[in-house]
C-alpha cells in the first residue's frame, strides 16, 4: 500500500534530510588513500547521533554498519570494515537517517585521488540519470516515466542499469511501496501523487548489468568485476512541486 505523507510529515523528513547533508559534508573530505571504510562509517554514525537522530541502516535485517560503503566493483550494501581506500577508487556511500519516527535515504559515489575519464563519467552518469528522472516528472506522471528517463540517460552513455535492486517509497519505514525501478517504459506504474516520498537511486555499471551477492550475505558486486556507481536522494512530491529532502 502506498502511503502519502502530510505536509508535517514531509517537514519532519526534511529535518532528517538536513542530518543526512551533514553526514555527506563530514564524510566526503575523508575519502582519501589510506582511510578505511570503517573510519567513514564511524564518522557518519557520530554525525547522526550528535544530531539526536539514529542510523536507519544499523541493525536493519542485522546489517552491522551505519552506512553501506561499496568500493569499485561493489555496487551496493558493502559492509564497512578494514578495507583501505586507494588512489583511483570509486567509493559509493549509502546511508539512512531516522529522526522522530521518519526515515530518509541517500547515496553518493566519490572518487579518491586521480580518476580515469571513464570513472569520472561513470560517477557523473549516476547523478545525471537521477536528475533525468526528476526532469521527467510533470503533474500526472507515473513511476515508469521516471524509470524510462533514468534508463535512457544511462544507456545513451554506454553504461548499463542494475535491475536486481531498485528505488522505493520511504517514510515511517526505510522501504515502503512503491518500487522505483531504474528501467522501464513511460506511462506505466503507479501515478505520482502529492505527498508521495521516494528514494530514487540509480545504480550504474561500466560493463554488464549482472550482479551477485558475496558470501557475507550483503555486498553486491558486478559479475564481470567492472566498476559501478550509485546515486540516491529522498524526494517529496507536493502540490508546490518537487522537494529534494537530502540535497540542497
Amino acid at each position: 500500500m502506498i502511503s502519502l505523507k502530510s505536509k508535517r510529515e514531509i517537514e519532519i523528513m526534511a529535518e532528517a534530510g538536513r542530518v543526512m547533508k551533514a553526514v555527506f559534508t563530514a564524510v566526503e573530505p575523508m575519502v582519501k588513500a589510506g582511510v578505511t571504510t570503517l573510519q567513514l562509517d564511524q564518522m557518519a554514525e557520530k554525525v547522526i547521533r550528535d544530531a539526536g537522530a539514529k542510523p536507519a541502516f544499523k541493525g536493519y535485517r542485522n546489517f552491522p554498519g551505519t552506512a553501506c560503503i561499496s568500493v569499485n566493483e561493489e555496487v551496493v550494501h558493502g559492509i564497512p570494515g578494514d578495507r583501505v581506500i586507494k588512489d583511483g577508487d570509486i567509493v559509493s556511500f549509502d546511508c539512512g537517517v531516522l529522526l522522530n519516527g521518519y526515515n530518509v535515504d541517500a547515496a553518493r559515489s566519490w572518487g579518491c585521488g586521480k580518476l580515469t575519464d571513464q570513472k569520472r563519467k561513470l560517477i557523473a552518469t549516476a547523478r545525471d540519470s537521477f536528475l533525468s528522472g526528476l526532469n521527467a516528472y510533470v503533474p500526472g506522471a507515473r513511476i515508469g516515466d521516471l524509470s524510462a528517463a533514468i534508463q535512457e540517460c544511462i544507456e545513451s552513455r554506454g553504461f548499463q542499469v542494475v535491475r536486481d535492486f531498485v528505488g522505493h517509497g520511504i517514510g515511517k519505514a526505510i522501504h515502503e511501496d512503491p518500487q522505483v525501478p531504474n528501467y522501464g517504459k513511460a506511462g506505466r506504474g503507479p501515478k505520482i501523487e502529492s505527498g508521495l516520498c521516494l528514494a530514487i537511486e540509480p545504480m550504474v555499471t561500466e560493463g554488464h548489468s549482472a550482479v551477485e551477492i558475496l558470501e557475507d550475505g550483503w555486498t553486491v558486486v558486478t559479475q564481470d568485476g567492472k566498476m559501478a556507481s550509485h546515486y540516491e536522494d529522498t524526494i517529496a512530491f507536493t502540490d508546490q512541486g518537487i522537494l529534494n529532502l537530502t540535497c540542497d
